[in-house]
């Protein structure tokens, strides 16, 4: 790195050295001694950079480096309640992927995801107020922003379910119930009270619907289905799926997709069932209806 830089392809001599014969020389004809520059001098090494002086240039790359990281690749964020109990607890860190989406993937049914507040989901929430480390940790990833207003919830539904349930549950996605071990233990799937705990709803396409872990300590589409969008978060909205349980380290876990998603659950599959009928009938019609023009045409001759 501190070696003194080679010379130009190409740049082999110059028009001084060159003698009559264009062979280089140097005094008195003799070629230049090997490592000596002009006058016999030994050229001068490059003196090393202090590390003092490095390391602000350091410190820019690396700031430079988590700047991106935040705006393309994860980014941490805090648990601020207790609606995700008991997979999330309260105070946990947790590293959201936000690079997935840039390439065009939408929330899945399963997946714990970070949103911003689609429409004062956090009215009466108080605002923190960080200090200047907070504020500077913040604004390189390694903390959520004061000014930014995001939530966290697992989707339950896509768009084009339909999602129901009645008195404690369980909870169904388009006519299949959910096992859902996540949930808070003693909780029921769906309260017993007329807002949030009986619903059937169906959801737009390019949204998702969205319910805490702890059923009973979450207000979350259930408690919102007055706002502009129903309860409804719209995908646009969505930061990243929360991937990993960073801190505490005695909290360190991943956040994989519950195995009761795994089942089909698409609204679509009772009509792809039905397809191939449909579609042998449409294909039918038009050769009856050929069959005929050929027979009465045969009996006209």
């Amino acid at each position: 790195m501190d070696a003194a830089d080679p010379a130009p392809d190409g740049a082999v001599t110059s028009g001084n050295d060159l003698g009559a014969d264009g062979a280089g020389s140097g005094a008195g004809g003799q070629p230049p001694t090997d490592g000596e520059g002009p006058g016999g001098a030994s050229p001068k090494p490059k003196k090393q950079r202090s590390f003092w002086k490095e390391l602000p240039i350091l410190i820019g790359i690396a700031l430079v480096l988590a700047l991106l990281i935040k705006t393309f690749l994860v980014q941490a964020f805090s648990i601020p309640s207790d609606s995700m109990q008991n997979t999330l607890q309260q105070g946990d860190r947790v590293l959201v992927d936000k690079l997935t989406p840039w390439f065009g993937s939408e929330p899945e049914r399963g997946e714990v995801v970070v949103f911003h507040d689609p429409d004062n989901w956090l009215a009466g929430e108080p605002t923190p107020d960080p200090n200047a480390l907070q504020t500077f940790l913040s604004w390189i990833g390694l903390m959520p922003s004061a000014e930014e207003k995001d939530l966290i919830k697992r989707v339950i539904g896509v768009g084009g379910d339909t999602i129901e349930c009645k008195k404690t549950g369980p909870l169904t996605v388009n006519g299949k119930a959910l096992d859902e071990p996540y949930v808070y233990p003693g909780n029921t799937p769906c309260s017993q009270d007329d807002q949030g705990g009986q619903f059937k709803v169906k959801v737009p396409e390019g949204h998702i619907w969205v319910m805490g872990d702890h059923r009973q300590n979450s207000r979350d589409s259930r408690y919102n289905q007055s706002d502009k969008n129903h309860g409804m978060v719209p995908v646009n909205e969505v930061v990243g799926r929360a991937i990993v349980i960073a801190w505490p380290i005695s909290r360190w876990d991943n956040l994989p997709v519950p195995d009761t998603f795994d089942q089909n659950l698409s609204a679509r599959s009772a009509a792809l069932t039905v397809a191939p009928q449909g579609l042998a009938l449409a294909g039918a019609v038009p050769l009856v209806l050929w069959r005929r023009q050929r027979i009465k045409a045969a009996e006209g001759r």
